[in-house]
Protein backbone atom coordinates (compact mmCIF):
# COMPACT_ATOMS: atom_id res chain seq x y z
CA UNK A 1 0.00 0.00 0.00
CA UNK A 2 2.79 2.67 0.61
CA UNK A 3 3.96 1.76 -2.57
CA UNK A 4 0.86 2.53 -3.97
CA UNK A 5 0.75 6.07 -2.53
CA UNK A 6 4.28 7.13 -3.06
CA UNK A 7 3.75 7.01 -6.79
CA UNK A 8 0.82 9.23 -6.88
CA UNK A 9 0.86 13.20 -5.96
CA UNK A 10 -0.76 14.38 -3.02
CA UNK A 11 -4.22 15.83 -4.37
CA UNK A 12 -5.01 18.06 -1.17
CA UNK A 13 -2.85 19.35 1.90
CA UNK A 14 -3.81 19.34 5.26
CA UNK A 15 -3.32 23.00 5.34
CA UNK A 16 -6.51 23.60 3.31
CA UNK A 17 -9.00 21.30 4.83
CA UNK A 18 -10.17 22.66 8.26
CA UNK A 19 -9.97 19.86 10.06
CA UNK A 20 -11.65 17.37 7.56
CA UNK A 21 -10.17 14.58 5.49
CA UNK A 22 -7.41 14.49 2.57
CA UNK A 23 -7.34 11.89 -0.18
CA UNK A 24 -3.94 10.30 -1.66
CA UNK A 25 -3.88 7.89 -4.53
CA UNK A 26 -7.33 6.59 -3.84
CA UNK A 27 -7.14 6.52 -0.22
CA UNK A 28 -9.20 8.83 2.29
CA UNK A 29 -6.71 10.10 5.33
CA UNK A 30 -9.36 10.82 8.49
CA UNK A 31 -7.78 12.50 11.82
CA UNK A 32 -4.24 11.21 11.07
CA UNK A 33 -5.72 7.37 10.02
CA UNK A 34 -5.96 5.88 6.06
CA UNK A 35 -9.01 4.33 5.05
CA UNK A 36 -7.90 2.13 2.01
CA UNK A 37 -10.88 2.12 -0.70
CA UNK A 38 -12.28 5.14 -0.06
CA UNK A 39 -11.72 8.33 -2.77
CA UNK A 40 -13.38 12.06 -1.53
CA UNK A 41 -12.92 14.02 1.16
CA UNK A 42 -15.19 14.08 4.09
CA UNK A 43 -17.51 17.20 4.62
CA UNK A 44 -18.44 16.94 8.56
CA UNK A 45 -21.63 18.00 9.85
CA UNK A 46 -22.54 20.64 11.96
CA UNK A 47 -25.72 20.06 13.51
CA UNK A 48 -26.19 17.12 16.30
CA UNK A 49 -26.56 13.67 14.92
CA UNK A 50 -29.03 11.01 16.37
CA UNK A 51 -27.96 7.84 17.59
CA UNK A 52 -28.34 4.87 15.20
CA UNK A 53 -31.49 2.05 15.04
CA UNK A 54 -33.60 4.96 16.48
CA UNK A 55 -35.90 5.73 13.18
CA UNK A 56 -37.76 2.95 11.75
CA UNK A 57 -37.10 1.90 7.81
CA UNK A 58 -39.28 4.60 5.59
CA UNK A 59 -40.43 3.07 2.59
CA UNK A 60 -40.61 5.01 -0.67
CA UNK A 61 -44.05 5.65 -1.92
CA UNK A 62 -45.36 3.72 -4.93
CA UNK A 63 -46.74 6.38 -7.49
CA UNK A 64 -49.56 5.84 -8.98
CA UNK A 65 -50.87 6.63 -12.55
CA UNK A 66 -52.98 9.55 -13.48
CA UNK A 67 -54.04 7.66 -16.79
CA UNK A 68 -53.52 4.16 -18.19
CA UNK A 69 -54.07 2.50 -21.82
CA UNK A 70 -53.90 -0.39 -23.13
CA UNK A 71 -50.33 0.35 -24.13
CA UNK A 72 -49.21 3.11 -21.64
CA UNK A 73 -48.98 4.00 -18.08
CA UNK A 74 -48.73 7.52 -17.35
CA UNK A 75 -47.12 9.11 -14.43
CA UNK A 76 -46.96 13.06 -13.41
CA UNK A 77 -44.13 13.96 -10.92
CA UNK A 78 -43.75 17.80 -9.31
CA UNK A 79 -40.13 18.94 -9.39
CA UNK A 80 -40.42 21.16 -5.94
CA UNK A 81 -38.75 22.47 -2.28
CA UNK A 82 -39.92 20.54 0.70
CA UNK A 83 -39.25 21.10 4.33
CA UNK A 84 -38.40 17.44 5.95
CA UNK A 85 -37.50 16.17 8.96
CA UNK A 86 -34.46 13.77 8.64
CA UNK A 87 -32.89 14.34 12.13
CA UNK A 88 -34.61 14.70 14.95
CA UNK A 89 -35.55 18.22 15.86
CA UNK A 90 -34.55 19.99 12.70
CA UNK A 91 -35.92 20.64 9.38
CA UNK A 92 -34.05 19.95 6.12
CA UNK A 93 -35.01 22.13 2.66
CA UNK A 94 -34.89 19.38 0.75
CA UNK A 95 -35.18 19.47 -3.51
CA UNK A 96 -37.64 16.69 -4.37
CA UNK A 97 -39.35 14.51 -6.79
CA UNK A 98 -42.95 14.80 -5.31
CA UNK A 99 -42.40 16.54 -2.29
CA UNK A 100 -40.21 12.86 -0.85
CA UNK A 101 -36.59 12.30 -0.40
CA UNK A 102 -36.47 9.65 -1.96
CA UNK A 103 -38.66 10.03 -4.52
CA UNK A 104 -41.88 7.82 -5.66
CA UNK A 105 -41.06 4.61 -6.62
CA UNK A 106 -42.34 4.19 -10.41
CA UNK A 107 -43.02 0.21 -11.19
CA UNK A 108 -42.96 -0.34 -14.55
CA UNK A 109 -44.10 -3.55 -16.48
CA UNK A 110 -41.10 -4.43 -19.19
CA UNK A 111 -42.62 -4.31 -22.51
CA UNK A 112 -45.68 -1.95 -21.82
CA UNK A 113 -44.56 1.90 -22.15
CA UNK A 114 -43.94 4.64 -19.58
CA UNK A 115 -44.73 7.95 -19.51
CA UNK A 116 -43.39 10.43 -16.81
CA UNK A 117 -44.39 13.84 -17.04
CA UNK A 118 -41.88 16.23 -15.16
CA UNK A 119 -42.83 19.75 -14.48
CA UNK A 120 -39.86 22.00 -12.47
CA UNK A 121 -41.26 24.49 -9.73
CA UNK A 122 -37.32 24.31 -7.99
CA UNK A 123 -35.43 27.54 -8.50
CA UNK A 124 -32.71 25.97 -11.17
CA UNK A 125 -33.16 23.77 -14.05
CA UNK A 126 -32.87 20.55 -13.93
CA UNK A 127 -32.95 17.23 -16.47
CA UNK A 128 -33.86 13.96 -15.82
CA UNK A 129 -31.98 10.33 -16.26
CA UNK A 130 -33.46 6.83 -15.78
CA UNK A 131 -30.52 5.11 -14.88
CA UNK A 132 -30.57 1.92 -16.42
CA UNK A 133 -33.25 2.57 -18.49
CA UNK A 134 -33.15 1.80 -22.61
CA UNK A 135 -34.04 4.57 -23.85
CA UNK A 136 -34.59 6.56 -26.82
CA UNK A 137 -32.41 9.74 -27.19
CA UNK A 138 -35.01 12.46 -26.69
CA UNK A 139 -35.38 10.64 -23.04
CA UNK A 140 -32.44 9.56 -21.77
CA UNK A 141 -32.07 12.84 -20.05
CA UNK A 142 -29.02 14.21 -21.89
CA UNK A 143 -26.94 16.73 -19.96
CA UNK A 144 -28.03 19.72 -21.72
CA UNK A 145 -31.65 18.75 -22.27
CA UNK A 146 -32.90 21.45 -19.73
CA UNK A 147 -36.36 21.71 -17.76
CA UNK A 148 -36.65 25.22 -16.90
CA UNK A 149 -38.64 26.71 -14.12
CA UNK A 150 -41.09 29.16 -14.68
CA UNK A 151 -39.62 32.48 -15.87
CA UNK A 152 -35.95 31.32 -16.03
CA UNK A 153 -34.31 31.90 -19.56
CA UNK A 154 -31.75 29.46 -20.57
CA UNK A 155 -28.34 31.01 -20.43
CA UNK A 156 -24.57 30.66 -20.66
CA UNK A 157 -24.57 30.20 -17.29
CA UNK A 158 -26.76 26.67 -17.34
CA UNK A 159 -24.03 25.18 -19.04
CA UNK A 160 -20.24 24.56 -17.84
CA UNK A 161 -18.92 28.76 -18.18
CA UNK A 162 -15.85 28.81 -16.53
CA UNK A 163 -14.68 25.28 -16.89
CA UNK A 164 -11.50 24.57 -19.34
CA UNK A 165 -12.88 23.34 -22.14
CA UNK A 166 -16.45 22.99 -21.78
CA UNK A 167 -18.89 24.60 -23.48
CA UNK A 168 -21.36 26.84 -22.04
CA UNK A 169 -25.14 26.74 -23.39
CA UNK A 170 -27.49 24.37 -23.95
CA UNK A 171 -28.66 23.44 -27.55
CA UNK A 172 -32.39 25.34 -27.90
CA UNK A 173 -33.65 21.74 -28.96
CA UNK A 174 -32.97 20.60 -26.16
CA UNK A 175 -34.41 22.73 -23.58
CA UNK A 176 -38.05 22.69 -22.33
CA UNK A 177 -40.22 25.47 -20.59
CA UNK A 178 -41.62 24.35 -17.17
CA UNK A 179 -42.39 20.55 -17.94
CA UNK A 180 -41.01 17.77 -20.27
CA UNK A 181 -42.84 14.13 -20.79
CA UNK A 182 -39.87 11.24 -20.87
CA UNK A 183 -41.47 8.02 -22.71
CA UNK A 184 -39.67 4.78 -21.80
CA UNK A 185 -40.60 2.09 -24.14
CA UNK A 186 -39.51 -0.65 -21.46
CA UNK A 187 -38.00 -3.01 -23.87
CA UNK A 188 -35.90 -4.50 -21.12
CA UNK A 189 -35.64 -7.33 -18.52
CA UNK A 190 -37.09 -6.65 -14.68
CA UNK A 191 -34.26 -4.79 -13.15
CA UNK A 192 -33.64 -2.39 -10.34
CA UNK A 193 -33.22 0.57 -11.61
CA UNK A 194 -33.32 4.70 -10.42
CA UNK A 195 -34.32 7.94 -11.69
CA UNK A 196 -31.53 10.93 -10.58
CA UNK A 197 -31.05 14.22 -11.58
CA UNK A 198 -28.44 14.71 -14.65
CA UNK A 199 -27.80 18.47 -15.41
CA UNK A 200 -24.30 19.58 -16.42
CA UNK A 201 -22.30 20.61 -14.11
CA UNK A 202 -24.63 20.50 -11.15
CA UNK A 203 -25.78 16.54 -10.84
CA UNK A 204 -23.72 16.30 -7.77
CA UNK A 205 -25.18 19.39 -5.57
CA UNK A 206 -28.54 18.25 -7.11
CA UNK A 207 -28.60 15.00 -5.99
CA UNK A 208 -27.01 15.47 -2.72
CA UNK A 209 -30.34 17.94 -2.10
CA UNK A 210 -32.45 15.23 -3.02
CA UNK A 211 -33.68 14.68 -6.58
CA UNK A 212 -33.19 10.53 -6.36
CA UNK A 213 -35.73 8.12 -6.73
CA UNK A 214 -36.58 4.17 -7.29
CA UNK A 215 -37.67 2.89 -10.67
CA UNK A 216 -38.78 -1.10 -10.86
CA UNK A 217 -39.30 -2.96 -13.67
CA UNK A 218 -40.90 -6.25 -13.32
CA UNK A 219 -41.50 -9.02 -15.90
CA UNK A 220 -42.87 -12.82 -16.63
CA UNK A 221 -39.78 -14.50 -15.35
CA UNK A 222 -39.16 -13.08 -13.07
CA UNK A 223 -42.91 -13.37 -11.36
CA UNK A 224 -42.13 -16.84 -12.23
CA UNK A 225 -39.90 -17.32 -9.44
CA UNK A 226 -41.11 -18.30 -5.63
CA UNK A 227 -38.55 -14.98 -5.25
CA UNK A 228 -39.92 -12.73 -1.22
CA UNK A 229 -42.41 -10.44 -2.40
CA UNK A 230 -44.71 -8.03 -1.33
CA UNK A 231 -43.93 -6.35 1.75
CA UNK A 232 -40.55 -8.82 1.81
CA UNK A 233 -39.24 -7.31 -1.26
CA UNK A 234 -38.09 -4.05 0.23
CA UNK A 235 -36.29 -1.31 -2.09
CA UNK A 236 -32.58 0.16 -0.06
CA UNK A 237 -31.16 3.43 -1.61
CA UNK A 238 -27.75 4.19 0.40
CA UNK A 239 -26.54 7.75 0.68
CA UNK A 240 -24.26 9.77 3.01
CA UNK A 241 -24.96 13.37 3.99
CA UNK A 242 -23.88 16.35 5.69
CA UNK A 243 -26.30 18.58 7.56
CA UNK A 244 -25.33 22.28 8.76
CA UNK A 245 -26.22 23.95 12.52
CA UNK A 246 -29.61 24.53 10.95
CA UNK A 247 -30.44 20.99 9.59
CA UNK A 248 -30.01 21.89 6.10
CA UNK A 249 -27.88 19.95 3.55
CA UNK A 250 -24.39 20.72 3.64
CA UNK A 251 -22.50 20.86 0.21
CA UNK A 252 -19.32 22.80 -0.99
CA UNK A 253 -20.27 23.93 -4.01
CA UNK A 254 -18.97 26.71 -5.72
CA UNK A 255 -21.78 28.33 -6.15
CA UNK A 256 -25.01 27.82 -4.37
CA UNK A 257 -27.49 29.92 -6.56
CA UNK A 258 -25.83 27.55 -9.67
CA UNK A 259 -24.38 29.74 -11.79
CA UNK A 260 -20.98 28.11 -11.75
CA UNK A 261 -20.62 24.41 -11.80
CA UNK A 262 -18.85 22.39 -9.27
CA UNK A 263 -17.21 22.51 -5.72
CA UNK A 264 -14.61 23.69 -4.31
CA UNK A 265 -10.90 22.59 -5.20
CA UNK A 266 -10.40 20.32 -1.89
CA UNK A 267 -13.52 18.13 -2.76
CA UNK A 268 -12.89 17.41 -6.23
CA UNK A 269 -12.00 14.01 -5.27
CA UNK A 270 -15.58 13.57 -4.16
CA UNK A 271 -18.19 14.44 -1.39
CA UNK A 272 -18.53 12.07 1.23
CA UNK A 273 -20.88 12.71 4.18
CA UNK A 274 -20.63 11.44 8.09
CA UNK A 275 -24.58 10.43 8.16
CA UNK A 276 -26.19 7.46 6.09
CA UNK A 277 -29.34 7.77 4.94
CA UNK A 278 -31.03 4.78 4.53
CA UNK A 279 -34.47 5.71 2.38
CA UNK A 280 -34.43 9.00 3.83
CA UNK A 281 -33.57 8.35 7.41
CA UNK A 282 -30.54 7.95 9.18
CA UNK A 283 -29.68 4.48 10.39
CA UNK A 284 -33.03 3.12 10.26
CA UNK A 285 -33.86 -0.19 11.68
CA UNK A 286 -36.26 -2.68 10.37
CA UNK A 287 -38.29 -5.58 12.86
CA UNK A 288 -38.27 -8.78 10.13
CA UNK A 289 -39.96 -11.95 10.92
CA UNK A 290 -37.65 -15.05 10.62
CA UNK A 291 -38.26 -15.42 7.36
CA UNK A 292 -36.50 -14.46 3.50
CA UNK A 293 -36.28 -11.03 2.55
CA UNK A 294 -35.19 -9.46 -0.57
CA UNK A 295 -33.54 -6.23 -0.21
CA UNK A 296 -32.61 -4.32 -3.68
CA UNK A 297 -29.15 -2.19 -2.43
CA UNK A 298 -28.50 1.23 -4.38
CA UNK A 299 -25.78 3.04 -3.22
CA UNK A 300 -26.97 6.49 -4.10
CA UNK A 301 -23.98 8.39 -2.85
CA UNK A 302 -22.26 10.49 -4.44
CA UNK A 303 -18.80 9.36 -4.47
CA UNK A 304 -18.83 7.17 -1.04
CA UNK A 305 -18.44 3.11 -1.85
CA UNK A 306 -19.70 0.63 0.69
CA UNK A 307 -18.44 -2.82 2.03
CA UNK A 308 -21.59 -4.17 2.96
CA UNK A 309 -21.96 -6.92 5.59
CA UNK A 310 -24.21 -8.19 7.96
CA UNK A 311 -22.94 -8.85 11.46
CA UNK A 312 -23.54 -11.32 12.64
CA UNK A 313 -22.86 -13.33 9.87
CA UNK A 314 -25.85 -15.84 10.03
CA UNK A 315 -24.30 -19.58 10.83
CA UNK A 316 -22.29 -20.99 8.08
CA UNK A 317 -21.71 -17.25 6.29
CA UNK A 318 -23.10 -16.25 3.05
CA UNK A 319 -25.55 -14.04 4.28
CA UNK A 320 -26.13 -11.66 1.08
CA UNK A 321 -27.26 -13.93 -1.92
CA UNK A 322 -27.03 -12.17 -4.87
CA UNK A 323 -29.80 -12.82 -7.35
CA UNK A 324 -29.54 -9.29 -9.76
CA UNK A 325 -27.62 -7.06 -10.50
CA UNK A 326 -28.49 -3.53 -12.47
CA UNK A 327 -29.36 -5.08 -15.59
CA UNK A 328 -31.71 -7.80 -13.64
CA UNK A 329 -31.30 -11.20 -12.57
CA UNK A 330 -28.24 -13.16 -12.71
CA UNK A 331 -28.05 -16.87 -14.06
CA UNK A 332 -27.35 -18.84 -10.91
CA UNK A 333 -27.29 -17.18 -6.73
CA UNK A 334 -23.80 -16.27 -5.59
CA UNK A 335 -23.44 -16.49 -2.24
CA UNK A 336 -21.48 -13.51 -0.50
CA UNK A 337 -19.72 -12.38 3.18
CA UNK A 338 -20.00 -9.22 1.96
CA UNK A 339 -20.58 -6.84 -1.30
CA UNK A 340 -18.58 -3.54 -2.78
CA UNK A 341 -20.92 -1.24 -4.30
CA UNK A 342 -19.63 2.28 -5.67
CA UNK A 343 -21.86 4.83 -6.54
CA UNK A 344 -24.41 3.52 -9.09
CA UNK A 345 -23.93 0.30 -8.92
CA UNK A 346 -27.12 -1.70 -7.10
CA UNK A 347 -27.19 -5.69 -6.24
CA UNK A 348 -30.16 -7.25 -5.18
CA UNK A 349 -29.71 -9.97 -2.46
CA UNK A 350 -31.76 -12.15 -0.36
CA UNK A 351 -31.42 -12.14 3.26
CA UNK A 352 -32.69 -15.53 5.15
CA UNK A 353 -33.75 -14.31 8.28
CA UNK A 354 -34.50 -17.52 9.82
CA UNK A 355 -30.69 -18.38 9.81
CA UNK A 356 -31.16 -16.17 13.25
CA UNK A 357 -32.07 -17.05 16.69
CA UNK A 358 -35.58 -14.96 17.48
CA UNK A 359 -34.74 -11.27 18.60
CA UNK A 360 -31.24 -10.91 17.08
CA UNK A 361 -30.38 -7.59 15.76
CA UNK A 362 -28.53 -7.78 12.73
CA UNK A 363 -26.56 -4.62 11.38
CA UNK A 364 -26.03 -3.87 8.31
CA UNK A 365 -22.36 -2.61 8.69
CA UNK A 366 -19.97 -0.42 5.96
CA UNK A 367 -16.58 -2.32 6.11
CA UNK A 368 -14.98 0.68 4.25
CA UNK A 369 -16.34 3.27 6.70
CA UNK A 370 -15.52 4.63 9.85
CA UNK A 371 -17.06 6.23 12.98
CA UNK A 372 -20.76 6.67 12.19
CA UNK A 373 -20.50 5.88 8.53
CA UNK A 374 -19.41 2.09 9.58
CA UNK A 375 -22.93 1.90 10.38
CA UNK A 376 -26.18 1.36 7.61
CA UNK A 377 -29.09 0.36 9.45
CA UNK A 378 -30.18 -2.69 11.48
CA UNK A 379 -32.76 -5.49 11.22
CA UNK A 380 -34.54 -6.79 14.48
CA UNK A 381 -35.41 -10.15 14.18
CA UNK A 382 -39.22 -10.62 15.68
CA UNK A 383 -39.45 -13.19 18.97
CA UNK A 384 -42.98 -13.66 17.17
CA UNK A 385 -44.14 -17.81 15.38
CA UNK A 386 -42.96 -16.50 11.39
CA UNK A 387 -45.58 -17.83 9.28
CA UNK A 388 -44.55 -20.91 7.06
CA UNK A 389 -42.38 -19.00 4.29
CA UNK A 390 -43.64 -20.06 0.68
CA UNK A 391 -40.09 -18.51 -1.07
CA UNK A 392 -37.00 -19.75 -1.73
CA UNK A 393 -33.99 -19.14 -4.04
CA UNK A 394 -33.93 -21.64 -7.25
CA UNK A 395 -30.61 -22.87 -8.15
CA UNK A 396 -30.76 -21.38 -11.43
CA UNK A 397 -32.74 -17.94 -12.08
CA UNK A 398 -32.10 -16.71 -16.03
CA UNK A 399 -30.68 -17.48 -18.70
CA UNK A 400 -28.72 -14.71 -20.11
CA UNK A 401 -27.59 -14.49 -23.96
CA UNK A 402 -24.41 -12.04 -23.92
CA UNK A 403 -22.57 -10.39 -26.80
CA UNK A 404 -19.67 -12.47 -27.64
CA UNK A 405 -16.28 -10.59 -27.80
CA UNK A 406 -14.96 -12.49 -30.91
CA UNK A 407 -18.18 -10.89 -32.55
CA UNK A 408 -16.68 -7.63 -31.69
CA UNK A 409 -16.15 -4.69 -34.83
CA UNK A 410 -14.37 -2.78 -32.74
CA UNK A 411 -12.58 -2.41 -29.50
CA UNK A 412 -11.77 1.13 -28.15
CA UNK A 413 -10.08 2.11 -24.90
CA UNK A 414 -10.91 4.47 -22.40
CA UNK A 415 -8.38 6.61 -19.94
CA UNK A 416 -9.90 7.80 -16.98
CA UNK A 417 -7.45 10.57 -15.64
CA UNK A 418 -7.18 13.80 -13.56
CA UNK A 419 -6.45 16.45 -16.15
CA UNK A 420 -2.73 17.59 -16.23
CA UNK A 421 -3.19 21.44 -16.41
CA UNK A 422 -6.49 22.47 -14.17
CA UNK A 423 -8.47 21.33 -11.47
CA UNK A 424 -10.86 18.74 -13.43
CA UNK A 425 -11.27 14.98 -14.66
CA UNK A 426 -11.00 13.99 -18.32
CA UNK A 427 -11.51 11.35 -20.14
CA UNK A 428 -9.11 9.95 -23.21
CA UNK A 429 -7.11 13.57 -22.09
CA UNK A 430 -10.56 15.82 -22.69
CA UNK A 431 -12.64 17.34 -20.64
CA UNK A 432 -16.25 17.63 -21.27
CA UNK A 433 -17.68 18.70 -24.49
CA UNK A 434 -21.51 18.61 -25.58
CA UNK A 435 -21.98 17.32 -29.18
CA UNK A 436 -17.87 15.97 -29.43
CA UNK A 437 -18.42 12.35 -29.67
CA UNK A 438 -15.42 10.44 -28.49
CA UNK A 439 -16.94 7.07 -30.30
CA UNK A 440 -19.49 6.56 -33.01
CA UNK A 441 -21.12 3.08 -33.49
CA UNK A 442 -23.45 1.61 -35.59
CA UNK A 443 -26.82 -0.18 -34.08
CA UNK A 444 -26.85 -4.07 -34.28
CA UNK A 445 -23.11 -4.21 -33.42
CA UNK A 446 -20.92 -5.89 -30.84
CA UNK A 447 -17.86 -3.18 -29.55
CA UNK A 448 -15.69 -4.32 -26.77
CA UNK A 449 -14.83 -1.19 -24.55
CA UNK A 450 -11.62 -1.42 -22.18
CA UNK A 451 -11.75 1.23 -19.51
CA UNK A 452 -8.43 2.41 -17.90
CA UNK A 453 -8.10 4.41 -14.58
CA UNK A 454 -6.06 6.38 -12.34
CA UNK A 455 -8.27 6.83 -9.52
CA UNK A 456 -11.38 5.12 -8.03
CA UNK A 457 -13.83 5.80 -10.79
CA UNK A 458 -17.38 4.15 -11.17
CA UNK A 459 -18.18 4.36 -15.06
CA UNK A 460 -21.32 4.44 -16.05
CA UNK A 461 -22.71 3.63 -19.87
CA UNK A 462 -26.23 4.76 -21.19
CA UNK A 463 -28.31 3.06 -23.29
CA UNK A 464 -27.11 -0.63 -23.31
CA UNK A 465 -25.91 -2.83 -20.08
CA UNK A 466 -22.97 -4.94 -20.93
CA UNK A 467 -21.25 -7.71 -19.50
CA UNK A 468 -17.83 -7.68 -17.64
CA UNK A 469 -15.35 -9.75 -19.60
CA UNK A 470 -11.43 -8.80 -17.88
CA UNK A 471 -10.18 -7.08 -15.16
CA UNK A 472 -6.66 -5.87 -15.01
CA UNK A 473 -6.60 -8.86 -18.19
CA UNK A 474 -7.56 -11.24 -15.92
CA UNK A 475 -10.72 -13.07 -14.61
CA UNK A 476 -14.00 -10.73 -13.34
CA UNK A 477 -14.19 -9.60 -9.94
CA UNK A 478 -16.49 -11.36 -7.35
CA UNK A 479 -19.33 -8.59 -8.10
CA UNK A 480 -18.84 -8.00 -12.00
CA UNK A 481 -21.29 -10.71 -12.67
CA UNK A 482 -24.75 -10.59 -14.70
CA UNK A 483 -25.56 -7.50 -16.75
CA UNK A 484 -24.37 -4.58 -16.16
CA UNK A 485 -24.79 -0.39 -15.96
CA UNK A 486 -21.53 0.94 -14.29
CA UNK A 487 -18.65 -0.90 -12.81
CA UNK A 488 -16.14 0.41 -10.29
CA UNK A 489 -12.62 -0.12 -11.04
CA UNK A 490 -9.97 1.24 -8.63
CA UNK A 491 -7.06 3.38 -9.06
CA UNK A 492 -4.07 2.03 -11.82
CA UNK A 493 -6.87 -0.58 -12.57
CA UNK A 494 -8.41 -1.50 -16.18
CA UNK A 495 -11.70 -3.36 -16.96
CA UNK A 496 -13.00 -5.14 -20.23
CA UNK A 497 -16.77 -4.83 -21.07
CA UNK A 498 -18.21 -6.10 -24.05
CA UNK A 499 -22.10 -4.29 -24.91
CA UNK A 500 -23.91 -4.91 -28.35
CA UNK A 501 -25.61 -1.54 -29.15
CA UNK A 502 -28.69 -1.62 -29.82
CA UNK A 503 -32.61 0.38 -31.40
CA UNK A 504 -32.15 3.94 -30.89
CA UNK A 505 -30.26 5.81 -32.46
CA UNK A 506 -28.78 9.44 -31.22
CA UNK A 507 -25.91 11.08 -28.72
CA UNK A 508 -25.06 9.08 -25.43
CA UNK A 509 -23.19 9.30 -22.41
CA UNK A 510 -20.19 7.22 -20.70
CA UNK A 511 -19.04 8.78 -17.29
CA UNK A 512 -18.05 8.45 -14.02
CA UNK A 513 -20.39 8.28 -11.71
CA UNK A 514 -18.56 9.87 -8.89
CA UNK A 515 -21.10 13.01 -9.26
CA UNK A 516 -18.08 15.60 -8.63
CA UNK A 517 -15.85 13.70 -11.27
CA UNK A 518 -18.86 13.89 -13.82
CA UNK A 519 -19.28 17.53 -12.89
CA UNK A 520 -15.73 18.61 -13.42
CA UNK A 521 -15.98 16.81 -16.58
CA UNK A 522 -15.20 13.54 -16.94
CA UNK A 523 -18.10 12.65 -18.93
CA UNK A 524 -17.95 11.89 -22.83
CA UNK A 525 -20.61 11.62 -25.83
CA UNK A 526 -20.89 8.46 -27.96
CA UNK A 527 -23.35 8.63 -31.19
CA UNK A 528 -25.12 5.23 -32.29
CA UNK A 529 -26.18 5.61 -35.91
Amino acid sequence: MTGSISRRRLLVTSAALGGGALTVGGFAVAGGSLTTGQPGLLLRSQAPLPRPYEVPLPTPQVLAPIRTSGTTDVYEITQRTARLQILPGLETTAWTYGGTFPGPTIVSRSGRRTMVRHRNELPHPTVVHLHGGHTPYSSDGYPTALILPPGHTASHDDGMAGMPGMSGASDAQDIAAVQRTYTYPMAQRAATLWYHDHRMGFTGANVWNGLAGFHLVHDDEEEALPLPRGERDIPLMITDRSFAADGSFRYPALDAEQHKPGVSDQYMDGVLGDVVLVNGAPWPVLETEGLRYRLRLLNASNARRYRLALDPQPPGGGGLVQIGSDGGLLERPLKHDALDIAPGERFDVVVDFSRYRPGTRVRLVNRLGSGGTAAVMRFDVSTARPPADDSRIPARLSTLPAPQPENAVATRTFHFQRSSGSMGWTINGRAYKPGRPLAKVRLGTTEIWRFVTDFHHPIHLHLDHFRVTARNGASIGPYDEGWKDTVDLRPAESVEIVTRFTDYPGRYMLHCHNLEHEDMAMMADFVTE
